[in-house]
């Protein structure tokens, strides 16, 4: 099947690799983030695909502008059957150093505008009626921080807590309806696109990552994975396990 996967949150890194990766399945991709100029770029490349590129600048923490932009999705696409949230905006800094608008700022990209994207989504998987729903998948990117507080990391930390949370909750209330609700924790630190794989690796492939994402979404109904949870591999420092 065709499917319409919205990616919240795209830059470079992550976010590129989950579009190409769907894109290169066949989806229809579109892309929400603050940066017009890089989304477009990439929406342009994933229409070169098998799939195709939507470019939706979107501010995340804005109710409005995310109505907005799944509604501009839907009159493109048709209604979400992916979403992959992927959103992250905060300062790597402690109790005595974090201001209050930092703070309130990281709590607005992190479970505000997950929950407000998880909202839009679901809207076009769920039926109107009290019973059946089209298959649809909503997948959260979670950190270390998801299961273990750091130090020097407040906002991240209560963000990524806050999510786990929420997926938690969103995997039992939409799990019986067909929805399928996963997190991902990513522990420790993502290759950026510029450096060259290390032999052994010493830091997350976002491209491996992406192609566990998209397991999520091919995933058989009758046994769906909540968790995931990604090391650096043998040559990194394993944070978590």
């Amino acid at each position: 099947m065709t499917r319409t996967a919205v990616v919240a949150g795209v830059g470079p890194g992550l976010g590129a690799a989950v579009a190409r990766r769907f894109a290169a399945e066949g989806c229809r991709v579109a892309l929400l983030a603050r940066t017009e100029s890089y989304i477009e770029t990439l929406a342009a490349e994933l229409s070169d695909t098998d799939g195709s590129g939507l470019a939706v600048p979107t501010d995340l923490a804005d109710a409005d502008a995310v109505a907005a932009a799944f509604e501009t999705v839907r009159e493109a696409f048709g209604s979400t059957d992916v979403l992959v949230y992927n959103a992250s905006d905060t300062p790597w800094k402690g109790l005595t150093d974090i201001a209050l608008d930092e703070f309130d700022d990281a709590l607005a990209t992190g479970p505000r505008g997950a929950l407000l994207c998880a909202k839009a989504a679901t809207a076009g998987m769920l039926d109107d009626g009290d019973s059946a729903q089209k298959a649809g998948t909503l997948v959260f990117t979670g950190a270390t921080t998801s299961v273990r507080g750091k130090e020097g990391a407040l906002g991240f930390s209560a963000t990524k807590f806050a999510i786990r949370g929420m997926a938690q909750s969103l995997a039992r209330e939409l799990g019986p309806e067909g929805v399928h609700v996963a997190h991902v924790v990513l522990d420790g630190s993502i290759r950026p696109p510029d450096v060259v794989p290390a032999d052994p690796p010493t830091r997350l492939d976002p491209d491996a990552i992406a192609g566990q994402y998209w397991d999520l979404v091919t995933a058989d109904p009758a046994t769906m994975p909540f968790e995931v949870h990604l090391t650096n591999g043998p040559g990194g420092a394993v944070e978590f396990v």
